[in-house]
């Protein structure tokens, strides 16, 4: 027989390993969040939350992840949200303290009016928002499952204005804006990214450079805003992500110049003056918009070959619309460009660009894949074939400064 002494290590050792079990399963079963402090934070509210994991994102083990949820200067009802991803270098909390000092990761500052929620990657070894680092196919990674189920817990928790969600990130966190946003339209109304570290996730998510599987459907993306610099390292690749969003007819504002791996609005302006010139707050997950592809205003690319270039450059920085009607019988926008007045720019402002014009995030016109559909613009007119999802690609229109109301249907009005 053992004496105690010997005994009680193992009788520990014993306990250890059956209790470690439960308490693994209780802290994959915390959701959902707890909140764990409520505080001020530039004289608005702060609430603070941590939670487990849910089976459904895939991670191999048990990981708690805190959230920070910023409440807007004065309550309000069916507010937007303003979602942040950090960078590599930072955590939720540095993330949050860049926003007490203007000019300090511009893109972290939520709009006053806005809630804010501000995510963690930096908990967790390797649980970074560069999904494709560990994740390289198509299927979407555990981090980013976790980021849109926190998304939609927030806006149920609090209220908020599902159509009005927006993501935004620098960096590492631009890369994830890209990469989680450009997948989920049926989330985000739009997205931001800047100096986004890598357009590989992006690319990865949305089968860029491949056909997408026939059993896989991607919903019409957010309107995308990227500002990035020829002479960033991380910007590598631009080209192909450019041409692809073009390709697809997907929505794309792109803004670039030697400004480096800046975080910095005022420091970028002085390069390129256009990149907060599009109001991507203002778009809604539930409103028609039209994308502006092949355009006849567009800047050459830097990528990949002329990165040393000096010239501040854009795609698409000067169409505008603003929708009239989306029923079942037809939508209608009205599409111009901005004036240069508006825009207080050094770039050249153009009074009218060409551009093939498709129209996405239709909500009442179904047009079946393949289907012959009707559009006029001002006194022009003709039909055109949808494409294998139902998208409707009318080419060629000229815009102007003034509005002119596109129209597309299903039924030829003439006859």
């Amino acid at each position: 027989m053992y004496p105690l002494s010997r005994t009680a290590p193992l009788i520990v050792a014993v306990w250890l390993t059956s209790t470690a079990s439960p308490i693994a399963r209780a802290q994959e079963a915390t959701w959902p969040p707890e909140k764990t402090k409520t505080s001020e934070f530039t004289g608005r509210k702060l609430d603070t939350f941590q939670h487990g994991v849910r089976k459904e994102w895939g991670y191999t083990g048990p990981q708690r992840d805190t959230f920070l949820v910023l409440h807007p200067k004065a309550a309000k009802a069916n507010a937007p949200l303003y979602v942040v991803l950090h960078s590599a270098g930072h955590d939720v909390h540095s993330c949050l303290a860049c926003t007490t000092k203007v000019g300090n990761h511009d893109i972290y500052h939520a709009p006053p009016d806005f809630y804010a929620l501000y995510l963690d990657c930096r908990a967790n070894k390797g649980d970074w928002w560069w999904g494709s680092e560990k994740f390289k196919d198509p299927e979407v990674g555990p981090a980013e499952k976790r980021v849109i189920d926190t998304v939609k817990w927030v806006v149920k928790e609090y209220n908020l204005d599902e159509n009005r969600v927006y993501l935004c990130g620098n960096s590492m966190g631009g890369s994830g804006a890209l990469g989680i946003g450009v997948r989920h339209g049926d989330v985000f109304a739009a997205v931001k990214a800047n100096v986004p570290a890598k357009v590989e996730h992006v690319s990865s998510r949305m089968y860029f450079g491949k056909a997408v599987p026939a059993d896989v459907t991607l919903p019409d993306p957010p309107v995308v805003v990227d500002y990035s610099a020829p002479n960033d390292t991380w910007s590598k690749g631009h080209e192909t992500f450019i041409a692809a969003m073009n390709d697809r007819k997907y929505p794309l504002f792109m803004y670039w110049g030697p400004f480096g791996h800046a975080n910095n609005h005022e420091q970028i302006l002085k390069v390129n003056d256009l990149i907060n010139s599009f109001d991507w707050l203002g778009v809604k997950k539930n409103e028609a918009y039209p994308v502006f592809t092949n355009a006849s205003t567009n800047d050459p690319l830097p990528w990949p070959d002329r990165l040393a270039d000096k010239k501040a450059g854009q795609v698409n920085a000067f169409f505008r619309w603003a929708n009239a009607s989306d029923t079942a019988d037809a939508v209608e926008t009205k599409l111009f460009l901005a004036k240069a007045a508006d825009l207080k720019t050094a770039f050249t402002v153009p009074t009218e660009a060409t551009a093939d014009v498709s129209m996405r995030r239709v909500q009442k016109l179904r047009v079946a894949p393949g289907a012959t559909a009707f559009w006029t613009f001002g006194t022009a007119k003709g039909e055109v074939k949808a494409d294998a999802q139902g998208c409707v690609t009318v080419p060629g229109l000229k815009v102007t400064t003034e509005p002119i109301t596109l129209t597309v249907r299903t039924v030829n009005k003439d006859r």
